[in-house]
């Protein structure tokens, strides 16, 4: 009689776990406090206005976790080439035809829906890699933007090598259109990244959430009693 046996496998050291949740609150207090930047509401008061900073917090918790964004994911990049197997930069952009063909196979089962058995990776899947190898791309993208945009007030030397995109890309409102812009793709990328999580975890059952908890997946042998 056959029975199915369940490997457990450390897959996302800490490192990676510390990162990825790091990004989450570093993104999350970015975006909240980016629609207000961008769009700030007025409140009507009849105290002093310096008794009423409250849009200052705002920009503060902004540059704050812009901060902590950007050296968590300059972290990460180097733990892309220190961590392990699983952590590897080579996990997120295809470098061979089997990477491909995965692709091609998790767009026809996750997007088209159509039948056929589910992919076992025990890391990232290829077209996972690769939409975080694009985000990582959109992360670098707001960073210099940001960047740029502070760079006007402030001394340190980090931000001034930043300065030149403003009028490359033809002024403050133009730089600050686009770092606005793209916001959006972080709302997006999100939705879409919480819904793949959840959908894997219940067709595959291999603990796809608690492992960026724990480290830990679980992976199905076919076995003999």
């Amino acid at each position: 009689m056959s029975q199915t046996l369940v490997r457990r496998i450390y897959v996302w050291d800490i490192p990676v776990r510390v990162y990825h949740w790091l990004n989450f609150l570093a993104i999350t207090a970015l975006a909240v406090t980016g629609f207000l930047i961008g769009d700030p509401p007025a409140f009507q008061t009849t105290g002093e206005a310096y008794t009423h900073y409250w849009f200052g917090t705002v920009r503060f918790v902004h540059f704050a976790a812009a901060f902590i964004f950007i050296f968590n994911f300059i972290f990460r990049i180097y733990w892309g080439f220190g961590g392990n197997k699983y952590a590897s930069w080579r996990g997120f952009i295809p470098h061979s035809k089997a990477q491909l063909r995965e692709i091609l196979d998790v767009l026809k089962l996750d997007v088209l829906q159509r039948k056929g058995s589910p992919l076992i990776s025990i890391g990232h899947n290829a077209l996972a890699g690769l939409t975080y190898f694009i985000s990582f791309l959109v992360f670098l993208f707001q960073a210099a933007t940001g960047l740029a945009l502070y760079s006007k007030m402030s001394g340190w030397f980090f931000a001034k090598w930043f300065a030149w995109i403003v009028p490359f890309m033809g002024g403050d409102e133009a730089v600050r259109q686009w770092h606005h812009v793209m916001l959006w793709f972080f709302v997006l990328f999100a939705m879409v990244h919480v819904y793949l999580v959840f959908y894997h975890d219940y067709v595959e059952g291999r603990g796809v959430i608690s492992s960026m908890a724990g480290g830990w997946k679980f992976i199905e042998d076919e076995g003999r009693k």
